[in-house]
């Protein structure tokens, strides 16, 4: 099977998936899953400025920190929630997790601190102590695990998880790739052992002293001694020299680069969205100018506004290269 015979073939897979997709309605910009959730939220706020205490009021607002796990938290995953609706251009993930990541895990926390309440206030009264804590915390753990189920087990539910079909698919954030394999470091070489002095000549117990070198080489002088005038020649003459070809300096040329990290001109049938890394739309291409692809990744084209905007772009079906 050639390669226009496979882009033809994954070009009608994508046309299939495109058409197979089903409308996602809701309320106003907001999905089903995402109403419940703001609406499990405003009661549990309501509730929050209950007191929690008997015999005196004192609500999680004036209980120290408790006040941070158990509602501001929660409180800031339903306020990105709609913030990704009313504005996909704002904060689109808290560190290396999505929005939906990071209400999964503030409902999940804010859970675990209101049951931890009622373990201990139902602990005190079977040791036959006083009952301290009103109905506010059991009412808002109950709201708190709703939020749970809205948030991590809405994938499994069927009302809620056509909130998650369809999306499209985006780099993963660099903390939420896979792990790199760690390789074992390398022994460190064994150091060679140190020359001895020149000179110095060493025996088995070590270098001689100094006073049996001055004992071992006599001493001459200049009267007594008959130096043979030797004319110095070189060990080779002229004519023994041999010629050194110069290395070549022929450069050899570069292979050249793949095709599709060269850039090219795309022309698309229709206006398509240029999204980021995480799926937000950045611009907009369309048939009436070319748009400049910078890089080809198989199922996306990395492109290039003219005001230096990078984006991905998906749907590269019936892309008409210039």
């Amino acid at each position: 099977m050639t390669d226009d015979q496979l882009d033809q073939d994954f070009d009608a897979e994508k046309t299939d998936a495109r058409a197979d997709r089903t409308p996602q309605y809701g309320v106003g910009p907001f999905s089903i899953r995402e109403v419940a959730i703001v609406g499990v939220w405003l009661v549990a706020f309501i509730v929050s400025f209950f007191s929690i205490n008997v015999g005196r009021f004192d609500s999680v607002w004036t209980s120290g920190i408790l006040w941070i796990l158990t509602i501001f938290v929660p409180t800031v995953a339903v306020f990105l929630l709609v913030l990704r609706r009313l504005s996909p251009e704002g904060i689109r993930r808290v560190g290396s997790l999505g929005i939906d990541q990071f209400a999964s895990v503030a409902f999940s926390v804010a859970f675990v601190v209101w049951l931890q309440l009622i373990w201990e206030t139902v602990e005190i009264a079977v040791e036959n102590g006083p009952w301290l804590r009103t109905w506010v915390i059991w009412v808002e753990a109950v709201l708190i695990l709703a939020g749970v189920v809205l948030t991590v087990f809405a994938p499994l539910i069927p009302v809620l998880r056509d909130d998650f079909r369809d999306r499209a698919e985006v780099p993963a954030h660099r903390s939420a790739r896979p792990i790199r394999p760690v390789s074992p470091r390398p022994a460190r070489p064994a150091r060679a052992p140190r020359p001895p002095a020149v000179g110095a000549p060493e025996t088995a117990t070590g270098p001689a002293p100094v006073s049996s070198l001055y004992e071992t080489a006599p001493l001459t002088t200049q009267r007594d001694s008959t130096v043979a005038a030797v004319p110095w020649e070189p060990a080779h003459s002229r004519d023994t020299f041999e010629r050194v070809e110069e290395p070549s300096t022929t450069v050899e040329p570069a292979a050249e680069p793949s095709a599709r990290h060269q850039a090219f001109w795309a022309l698309v049938p229709e206006e398509r969205d240029v999204v980021d890394e995480i799926g937000i739309p950045v611009f907009r291409i369309g048939p009436t100018a070319w748009a400049l692809v910078i890089e080809d990744r198989g199922e996306a084209f990395v492109v290039r506004h003219e005001d230096g905007r990078i984006g991905y772009l998906h749907d590269v079906s019936d892309v008409t290269r210039g």
